[in-house]
């Protein structure tokens, strides 16, 4: 075991794989654990280099190997799936692991911290609030729809929905309807509570870190755009350029280039969705208002929407903006725009 060196781990629920090798590539050890026998396994070896491939529960087995003097690297699990020879199973894919985690050109994923995960939990679980309510909404507008009540999208229309169902005297539903659908009601009504406390305890965070405040100072930025990037990107200087964070976020086009001859098609659509549609989002809400602006980064979109198609030119913006996050948090200081180019 002192001849241990590097170290591919296979993370699973119950059954753990491992692959070591010694500092010329032999292979030392080779072996399965219990989840309760890995902490105790790690503690009693030397500190070596372990990679795992970067998944939900990564992370924390990242923290405590780490806790323990090793150091330990996360993957993408795309990126070590090359590494893998054939038939997979677990002895392979921790045998792939340790090669692909001696690689000098492979790419890494920092590891995140428990305050990072958990304000990463609180938007996923408002995003899932928010489907919910959607599907709830849907539902009710299709039932009411049957017996020929539509109103008009949005919250106000729901709500006149809601107010109808709920109204013990209206004579266009008939009891067993009303019946049916306020449980509906009632769930809508809960869900939209439950969102309400998501918000004010991920705002709560945003003020209290002051990354997310800089970058909230981004035209398209809000709190929760801005709170989402501070716990998703942990470390600015992983990424050389403004641009390579854009294309970690799956902004760039995606390029099919030969022969010297640049082919650059739609966005790759690569890295991280929640953070791509947040910027998106925020930067259709710029262009909504670009008209009206003086400032630099409005009439830029302004001058770029004559010219191109309206999601083009959000879709651009949106990596303009990824940009200005990277260079504010390599530079440390807040967005500065003016009335000139």
């Amino acid at each position: 075991m002192e001849k241990i060196t590097t170290i591919g781990l296979d993370i699973a629920k119950h059954v753990f794989q491992i692959h070591g090798v010694d500092a010329l590539g032999a292979v030392v050890v080779r072996r399965k654990l219990r989840r309760d026998d890995v902490a105790g396994f790690f503690k009693a070896l030397p500190p070596c280099l372990i990679g795992i491939e970067a998944c939900a529960t990564g992370h924390h087995w990242a923290r405590v190997l780490m806790a323990l003097g090793h150091e330990v690297r996360l993957m993408p699990a795309s990126y070590v799936k090359p590494y893998v020879k054939r038939q997979k199973n677990d002895a392979t894919d921790a045998e792939a692991i340790c090669e692909a985690v001696t690689r000098p050109t492979m790419r890494f994923v920092p590891v995140k911290s428990q305050e990072q995960q958990s304000v990463l939990m609180l938007h996923r679980v408002r995003e899932l609030l928010i489907r919910q309510r959607t599907m709830l909404e849907n539902a009710l507008r299709g039932h009411l729809a049957e017996f020929g009540i539509v109103t008009r999208q949005g919250i106000a229309g729901v709500g006149t929905l809601i107010a109808l169902v709920e109204d013990q005297d209206a004579e266009l539903l008939l009891p067993l309807a009303q019946a049916a659908l306020l449980p509906i009601v009632g769930q809508l009504r809960e869900v939209h509570e439950k969102i309400s406390e998501m918000d004010s305890q991920i705002h709560a965070w945003h003020r209290s870190n002051e990354l997310s405040r800089r970058l909230e100072t981004i035209p398209g930025i809000g709190p929760i755009t801005a709170s989402a990037i501070a716990a998703t990107v942990t470390d600015a200087t992983l990424f050389k350029s403004g641009r390579q964070l854009a294309a970690w976020i799956g902004l760039v086009p995606r390029q099919n280039s030969s022969g010297g001859k640049d082919r650059l098609g739609r966005i790759s659509k690569q890295g991280d969705p929640y953070l791509r549609r947040l910027l998106v989002v925020g930067a259709h809400a710029v262009l909504r208002f670009s008209g009206k602006g003086k400032a630099a980064s409005t009439r830029w979109a302004a001058e770029l929407l004559a010219k191109k198609p309206y999601n083009v030119v959000a879709v651009a913006l949106a990596n303009k903006m990824a940009r200005i996050v990277w260079a504010l948090m390599m530079t440390g200081r807040c967005f500065e725009d003016s009335a000139t180019r």
